[in-house]
């Protein structure tokens, strides 16, 4: 089986390389066309998608994985063009030649799509009402591949991290060891998940449910506020040496640190039909986060 991997590069991209290794021949893809290591890849420019298709034509991959985004929320709100050419038009070019060819796509996307006015986890029937560029752009995707015809699998997922690139945990360590009190935001909840739970969940599936179709939230289970994720990150880390001093952690509400792009106060998704389908419980957050703390190096 030959897998196309777009965005190959991301915390999300970088861990499906080991976890899909067993399926079958990876093709990565990036927009540079070189791996984080510096070998050479596969062009997939998302700001460009009308070069998707020859891409799509020359390697000809039985399953397609989409782990590309735009996912700068904040530069989104005055990028929108480019927001909804990486995160709409392109996964519509790829949902249009998995539907021509019967090249099944797994895509991923995000719990933004929600406003955060939930009661309850949110189900993946539930209304969707975005609150910015970003959200609505990542939802436009989802109707694509959804009216596609393609067949697909949609994964939402939520406050993603990982041992590496950008994310909030290793912003946490890093002002860890150059602060003695942080100020983090407390009003917001959700569901810290890992990379490499998504990559893995993602193999499984693809693996032993080829019947699998539409949207699935894949997230960790439990939930938290962003206070909470910072305080179980510091204390996980100060444990294993990874930060010097333990430093104080003040919550504070959003309104402290006011942006441009809104997000959703309560973001947590409920899992129960991708339990379902797996038959077992999705691993509690904490479990994912000690074990990426276990990755990094002191």
């Amino acid at each position: 089986m030959k897998i196309l991997l777009l965005g190959a590069n991301g915390q999300i991209g970088h861990e499906l390389r080991r976890s899909l290794a067993g399926l079958g021949t990876i093709v990565p893809a990036t927009r540079s066309g070189v791996l984080a290591d510096g070998t050479p890849c596969e062009v997939a420019d998302f700001d460009r998608p009308d070069s998707l298709p020859a891409l799509l034509e020359r390697i000809r991959p039985d399953r397609i994985v989409n782990a590309a985004a735009y996912t700068a929320v904040e530069r989104a709100e005055d990028d929108v063009e480019a927001a909804f050419r990486a995160n709409a038009e392109a996964p519509a070019l790829l949902a249009a030649y998995g539907a021509e060819r019967g090249v099944p796509l797994f895509h991923y996307s995000t719990d933004y799509v929600f406003d955060g006015h939930a009661g309850r986890p949110y189900r993946e029937e539930d209304p969707v009402a975005p609150l910015g560029v970003y959200g609505a752009s990542k939802r436009a995707g989802e109707v694509a591949v959804l009216e596609s015809g393609a067949q697909n699998v949609i994964f939402r997922t939520a406050w993603v991290y990982g041992a590496r690139g950008s994310n909030f945990l290793l912003t946490m360590l890093r002002l860890a060891c150059e602060r003695d009190e942080l100020q983090v935001v407390s009003d917001q909840r959700g569901t810290p998940t890992s990379a490499p739970l998504i990559a893995d969940v993602t193999a499984k599936v693809m693996k032993r449910h080829p019947e699998a179709r539409g949207i699935f939230h894949l997230t960790a289970g439990g939930e938290t506020s962003w206070h909470g994720f910072a305080e179980a990150i510091l204390s996980g880390a100060h444990r294993r040496g990874l930060i010097p001093e333990l430093p104080r952690v003040v919550p504070v509400p959003s309104s402290a640190y006011p942006t441009r792009a809104s997000r959703p106060a309560y973001s947590r998704l409920d899992t129960g039909k991708l339990e379902a389908l797996l038959e077992s419980p999705m691993p509690r957050w904490e479990s994912g986060m000690e074990e990426v703390l276990d990755h990094i190096s002191p």
